[in-house]
């Protein structure tokens, strides 16, 4: 299985002898089962000073991390927009894929613990809300013709289905370990399926992609979307009654249950046993 690295290299809110903010690199490792508890994984942090903040330093940051991991990254993740030239220069240097991805949960619970428990405890620390990185929507395209689906439905399985994940036949697709959501065990994960006579190309061809979540938009006009990379969105389904709105509702209810976790299938027709494509999927709110 691949190896893929999450990635943040940007300021804290901790001010050096100068009355400069320091910059920091986090790294760590996507946990790509469901089973996988993000402190088992591979961790890296550095601060770097306000002075260096280039490329040519997180590049090195990155070649110590890779020295010090069991397993050097295939891919490397980040969410950072603003950031991007700098991190895909510094990943080019070392000859790694770099992703603009909204796929880092692993990396944004990380965030957030330090912001509360770490950060506070430095030299020079200011206390401020914790920034958010702000996506304004962009507006959602068609998928390809070839690629849309016949039919689609809503489902839900409980949490407890995806402890036998790894045996299940499934062509393309990902997961993240869900553990560190710390869901309860009698959660229900709610979930897409699209059926497809393409269904492998269509799988194929969403493989490409940083599938990052499903949302049901109600205006302007309702219909299914899904969000992947850094801020592309696709038309999944328009929605054209008020039943079907009503159960894109329902699956945005049940997403909220679960702490946003949810999933997109990809099968043939509905009475296949193996999937095209499975996606785990988490919607990351601001």
């Amino acid at each position: 299985m691949a190896t893929i690295w999450e990635l943040d290299f940007y300021s804290r809110p901790i001010l050096d002898e100068r009355e400069k903010k320091k910059w920091e690199v986090l790294i760590c490792e996507s946990p790509l089962n469901v089973g996988d508890k993000a402190e088992s994984l591979f961790r890296y942090s550095q601060f770097c000073p306000s002075t260096t903040v280039n490329s040519l330093w997180l590049a090195g940051a990155i070649k110590d991390a890779i020295a010090s991991a069991p397993k050097p990254p295939e891919k490397i993740r980040f969410f950072r927009r603003q950031m991007a030239n700098m991190i895909t220069k510094a990943c080019e240097e070392l000859d790694i894929p770099s992703a603009s991805s909204r796929r880092t949960l692993a990396l944004s619970l990380w965030l957030e613990e330090r912001m509360q428990d770490v950060y506070p405890t430095e030299p020079g620390y200011q206390p401020v809300v914790n920034p958010s990185v702000q996506f304004v929507p962009e507006t959602p395209i068609p998928l390809p013709d070839a690629l849309i689906g016949e039919k689609w439905t809503f489902v839900s399985l409980p949490i407890a289905a995806f402890d036998e994940m790894s045996e299940w036949d499934i062509g393309f697709g990902e997961a993240f370990g869900l553990p560190m959501t710390r869901l309860a065990p009698e959660t229900q994960i709610p979930g897409l399926i699209i059926y497809s006579s393409r269904a492998t190309a269509l799988a194929g061809w969403m493989s490409g992609l940083e599938l990052a979540f499903l949302r049901y938009d109600s205006a302007p006009i309702p219909r299914l979307v899904l969000d992947t990379g850094a801020n592309d969105r696709w038309i999944i389904a328009n929605l054209r009654d008020s039943a079907t709105e009503k159960e894109a509702a329902s699956f945005e209810a049940a997403k909220k249950q679960a702490k946003q976790v949810h999933f997109l299938a990809i099968q043939s027709n509905p009475q296949s046993e193996s999937f095209a494509g499975f996606w785990l999927l988490h919607e990351l709110t601001n």
